[in-house]
């Protein structure tokens, strides 16, 4: 078994999920990435790498045996950092195909189902002292309606996951399971949009991941200031 607590990043992009694996592997962590494109194997960072399409719910299960093979321990910490939308055509909001809302919120809410699945099943087999922590990248999109339709699809799933790790946490915080729905906020509590700050977001879920604070499931965060309730 590995004697370096394991964080599974599910969805690495450049900005949130790079300074996310990056501060984790700094922390002693063994850290594991999946992409679409991944080659598999090690990145020359070191991380394990894992060909993943987080559309497809059924390969969630899939990821999660890799992590165990490799590491020979379930992963203590989950990132979910996927995203996807289908902006419709012009304002009329009906115009999005009913095959990409489900496209989308496979991606968005039910592959975050999947994944919570299999992290209870992994936490399970870890030690009692071990920090078991679930993070999802979310925006103010479940508690706003933005007055453009550009993004309804994301927001449908960002509203219908923030419910679900609400409840996830309500239910297993008493267990040391703890659900986090985090999202970054300008100061004055407007949404970041594609402003968000990759390294804010890494210094907020490393302390996240070490229990420091009492920070409730809806993690709303500013940079240089972490949890701020808005």
């Amino acid at each position: 078994m590995s004697s370096n607590p394991v964080v599974l990043i599910l969805g690495s992009g450049p900005r949130v999920g790079a300074a996310v694996a990056n501060r984790f592997a700094n922390t002693g962590h063994s850290v594991a990435i999946t992409s679409r494109k991944a080659a598999g194997g090690k990145t020359v960072e070191g991380y394990l790498s894992v060909k993943a399409d987080l559309s497809n719910p059924s390969s969630i299960s899939a990821v999660f045996d890799a992590v165990k093979a490799e590491f020979q321990s379930a992963p203590s910490v989950i990132v979910y950092n996927a995203a996807a939308f289908t902006p419709p055509a012009g304002d009329n909001l009906f115009s999005i195909p009913t095959e990409s809302l489900t496209a989308d919120l496979n991606t968005n809410t039910i592959s975050v189902y999947a994944a919570a699945k299999e992290a209870i099943k992994g936490w399970e087999t870890l030690s009692g002292d071990t920090k078991k922590v679930f993070i999802y990248t979310g925006n103010k999109l479940n508690t706003w309606i933005a007055p453009m339709l550009l993004t309804t699809t994301l927001g449908v799933g960002k509203s219908a996951t923030s419910y679900l790790l609400g409840a996830a946490d309500s239910r297993y915080h008493k267990q040391g399971y703890r659900f986090f729905y985090a999202d970054e906020r300008n100061a004055d509590g407007s949404i970041k949009g594609m402003q968000i700050d990759g390294d804010a977001h890494a210094e907020f879920y490393a302390k996240l991941a070490s229990g420091e604070g009492e920070v409730p499931w809806h993690a709303t965060f500013v940079k240089g200031q972490g949890y701020v309730k808005f």
